[in-house]
């Protein structure tokens, strides 16, 4: 294998690190309103799930994570306005912290392993800020963030609805083609493209904050 191979396989599992679920970022104590939407009946099965996570993904704060995340790849980026237009943009208290914790955490982890000295930021710009080291196409960490994301939710959905882990591995199955698609578009995306339409998902997270028994934190 060529020494450009073998510097490609390590900044990929370096990625894959970074976003899998032993990475101490906490992304297992944010449901993104999906507790809510469950205690509310509003998904009561795997074919609601997929549903869900496929209409946050395509059109709600998986698409506006994914734009953010490509801008804060790109050479140059301005990391501080971008981190400022995220948190401006989050559509709910609960989903502020989310963000914020959760790339606070990346943002240290990274820092560590790295020797960088970033301050913290919302999570798609923490993750696009360290990750524009590796070098890796734009589309290909895109896909990556977004995976990770749905996975992360998908787990949680199988414990609180509950579903069998098979069922949870078919629904993030067949969120492939969804989140292919949007990398794809999000890796040419600019600033004017940032918006959402996912209008249920964000009122959840909504909801969520008044609800007196919860499990998770959104």
């Amino acid at each position: 294998m060529s020494e450009a191979a073998l510097a490609g396989d390590s900044a990929l599992m370096t990625l894959v690190q970074w976003l899998s679920p032993a990475f101490p970022v906490g992304g297992y104590a944010y449901s993104h309103g999906l507790e809510w939407a469950i205690s509310a009946r509003l998904i009561k099965d795997a074919a609601g799930l997929q549903g869900w996570l496929a209409d946050v993904i395509a059109h709600g704060s998986g698409r506006s994570d994914a734009v953010m995340l490509a801008l804060a790849l790109a050479p140059g980026a301005d990391h501080a306005a971008l981190a400022a237009y995220a948190s401006a943009l989050t559509p709910a208290k609960e989903r502020l912290t989310e963000t914020l914790e959760q790339g606070r955490a990346f943002t240290l982890a990274t820092n560590a392993l790295l020797g960088a000295d970033h301050p913290p930021a919302p999570l798609p710009v923490a993750v696009g800020r360290a990750a524009a080291c590796l070098g890796l196409p734009v589309e290909r960490v895109l896909a990556l963030y977004l995976h990770s994301f749905a996975s992360t939710l998908t787990q949680g959905a199988v414990r609180f609805i509950p579903l069998g882990q098979t069922e949870g591995q078919q629904v993030l199955a067949a969120l492939h083609p969804v989140i292919s698609r949007v990398a794809a578009w999000a890796a040419n995306a600019s600033l004017d493209d940032l918006g959402s339409a996912g209008f249920g998902s964000d009122m959840a997270a909504m909801a969520h904050e008044g609800m007196e028994v919860r499990i998770f934190r959104s």
